[in-house]
């Protein structure tokens, strides 16, 4: 199936969803003289460049382009570096990642597995000569060294190039140093496994052992000559890779960090700053209790900085825990019904904002990223704010409606705003709060705008987006597209432009289109995400909530409602088709999880429990068991399964088992194989085919041809 090369599908796939060309990863140099980031050079130019900003008034230059470096060849990257960019859903090219040293003056990055250091200043890059395949190359705080991983050993080597050295070196196969094990990249926000000690004299260096976890193979069908990919993965109630942490300098002395590593498997954050000894933050595998942990960097032991419990699950937040320059403990914490945010032992926010993370810690005040919370006067639908915190109060940094973040040093601020009246985003310089300059975007356009309305649905004021045809100027009910994803850590009602494009794309096929962010979203309280503690099947209610409510108020035709949605909103949708036919008449289920025994440990126990201790919470929220498959006979509903083959998060099993239950009872499904398609779907041509598709399926079964 082809298109116009000028249509939205196409444009979409080709600009990745338009987000080719926006400046990004931004770095602000400590005396403020300077901004970091990386850009490609047009909207549809997948090649990152690394940029610097002058702002003494010298302008932008390029510090590092991939091409010249490469001198024109083909990027390759290892299968090591595949993966990273999976888990963190990276689908650019060229430089797609950097770090900087304490001043903001080197910075190193991989390109094609070979290592490069630019002179931010000078604006000259070259390469350092190292074995390969490099991933994540890090410079020391004082800039003279830089630390990488190479073949699963922590290597160091000078910043001119000299005295290239394995720090640490794996003792099996499946050992590596230095790198975020599987569940920890994908679920803990935690995507490195070394970190400098700000002395730059040693490093606090993680060592992973997946020897306990199980192994998976995952084929490639359309080309049987290759062999398949063997995977460690570890699915719910089975083993977890062991990990342990070192401190280990560059003469090689060794300390081993103790902690009670049987009590707290999980290492899900590091902390290690000037302002005081390195933090750990360290989780029970249930994840109701955590400690956060000073380490002795000379001996490696511990002591207990604070702990926390939690009768459903601790959240991770990003930037925390931290010291603050002053020494005192840097938290974000769910109490009194709020996310609240702490310095010391002393609360600092209260129900008025739902603290999102920490964006920077300095000696006057705390960045936070922040939403409503629900003491707050004004919901402010899916907006997110950046504010200054102390204890004199709390300042509203970002101002117009919309989704904002900052990046911040040296008294300069880096805003990235994106609000629902302008494509994309705007990255505005401030110094002293006053803006100074803008980081243009090269961003295309999309050449349309959502006609989108934010609301609330239901007795539960549950976020909802409302979008109809662009060319809607009637009464007559329409039919009904449910476009969730609708589960944790997924919000999609956000005021901003560009993530309401492919609904609106959908609703100007001839749907009103709805997106509902139900419980377990984030985003609005604590209870209100832990509400799915045990069942993710009250997320189909709240779907069924918001539609009914506002039909009353939108031209919905409640007797044609289909729904589609990606990963958890897969799951959703079939849920949806599968449990209530009376309601949902069509669905569209990509990379869905159906059988939850098969997802990662952190993820799925963090919801559903221990499998062998409630294994009734995994057969009520599975696709594939009786219960599952509970509607009646008679009101089998058109199901549309998409799948990636290479799917290393959501492999295809889960959707090949739901295909196996469906057929075993009879029931009408249509189940699309993507042949080389990831949980991401990076590939133009596939990812434009999968919207047309879509819709070709959706007025099929709604019956709505011709």
């Amino acid at each position: 199936m082809t298109t116009d090369a000028d249509s939205f599908p196409r444009r979409h796939a080709r600009t990745q969803r338009f987000t080719l060309g926006a400046p990004r990863a931004f770095t602000v140099a400590p005396d403020g003289s300077r901004v970091v980031f990386l850009r490609s050079g047009s909207g549809t130019d997948r090649a990152n460049s690394l940029w610097v900003l002058d702002l003494g008034g010298g302008g932008e230059r390029v510090a590092a382009d991939p091409r010249a470096l490469l001198g024109g060849a083909s990027e390759r990257l290892s299968a090591e570096e595949r993966a990273r960019r999976e888990r963190s859903r990276e689908g650019g090219a060229g430089i797609v990642g950097y770090a900087t040293d304490a001043a903001v003056e080197l910075a190193s990055f991989a390109l094609s597995g070979r290592l490069f250091t630019a002179e931010l200043q000078a604006g000259t890059a070259r390469e350092l000569p190292t074995p390969t395949p490099v991933i994540d190359p890090r410079p020391s705080p004082d800039g003279r060294h830089v630390a990488y991983v190479a073949q699963g050993a922590l290597r160091v080597v000078g910043a001119e190039g000299e005295d290239d050295r394995a720090l640490a070196t794996p003792e099996a196969d499946n050992v590596t140093y230095g790198l975020a094990e599987f569940i920890a990249a994908e679920e803990m926000h935690r995507l490195r496994g070394f970190w400098w000690a700000p002395g730059s004299d040693r490093l606090l260096v993680a060592r992973a052992d997946d020897t306990p976890v199980e192994r998976w193979w995952i084929s490639d069908p359309a080309h049987p000559e290759r062999e398949p990919q063997r995977v460690a993965y570890p699915a719910a109630g089975t083993a977890n890779a062991e990990v342990r942490l070192f401190v280990i300098g560059l003469d090689g002395a060794r300390s081993e960090v103790v902690w009670d590593r049987a009590r707290y498997p999980y290492l899900t954050h590091v902390h290690w700053s000037a302002a005081g000894a390195p933090l750990l933050l360290v989780q029970a595998r249930d994840q109701r209790s955590q400690l956060v942990l000073a380490v002795d960097p000379d001996s490696g032991a511990t002591r207990m900085v604070h702990a926390d419990e939690d009768p459903n699950w601790l959240e991770l937040f990003p930037g925390v825990p931290c010291w603050s320059p002053s020494g005192q403990l840097v938290r974000i914490a769910d109490e009194g019904g709020a996310r609240r945010l702490a310095v010391g032992e002393r609360p600092l926010t209260g129900g008025q904002l739902h603290i999102r993370s920490v964006l920077d810690v300095s000696d006057d005040d705390v960045l936070v990223s922040a939403s409503a919370g629900e003491e707050a006067a004004d919901p402010e639908i899916g907006e997110v704010h950046v504010y200054r915190v102390n204890e004199l109060g709390v300042e509203r940094v970002s101002q117009e409606p919309g989704v904002h973040s900052a990046v911040r040093a040296g008294g300069v601020t880096v805003l990235v705003s994106a609000t629902p009246d302008r494509p994309g985003s705007r990255a505005v310089v401030l110094r002293d709060g006053k803006p100074t300059a803008t980081v243009p975007s090269y961003a295309e356009d999309p050449g349309m705008s959502p006609r989108v309305t934010l609301t609330q649905g239901g007795a539960r004021q549950i976020p909802c987006a409302v979008l109809m045809p662009r060319d809607y100027s009637g009464d007559a009910p329409l039919p009904v597209l449910m476009d969730p994803y609708g589960g944790p850590h997924g919000q999609r009602v956000v005021a901003a432009h560009n993530p309401h494009l492919t609904s609106q794309w959908f609703a100007d096929q001839g749907f009103a289109v709805v997106v509902a962010d139900g419980r377990g979203t984030p985003g609005r309280s604590p209870a209100w995400e832990k509400a799915v503690h045990h069942d993710f099947t009250l997320t189909l209610d709240d779907q069924i909530e918001a539609l009914q409510d506002l039909a009353a108020s939108h031209p919905l035709d409640l007797s044609r409602v289909a729904v589609r949605g990606w990963s958890y909103g897969g799951y959703l949708a079939a849920l949806a088709v599968l449990r209530r036919p009376d309601v949902f008449h069509a669905g569209i289920a990509g990379a869905p999880v159906t059988d939850w025994t098969l997802y990662d440990t952190h993820y799925t126990e963090r919801y559903l429990g221990d499998p062998a201790a409630r294994p009734e919470t995994y057969t009520n929220s599975s696709l594939v068991t009786a219960e599952g498959l509970s509607s009646p006979a008679d009101q089998h509903r058109p199901l549309m399964i998409v799948h990636g083959l290479a799917d290393d998060n959501v492999v295809v099993a889960h959707s090949l088992r739901l295909s196996s239950a469906l057929l075993a009872t009879g029931r009408p499904h249509e189940v699309l194989p993507l042949s080389g398609v990831t949980h991401i779907t990076p590939q133009e041509q596939v990812a434009e085919n999968l919207l047309l598709l879509q819709v070709d399926f959706l007025k099929r079964s709604l019956g709505l041809e011709g």
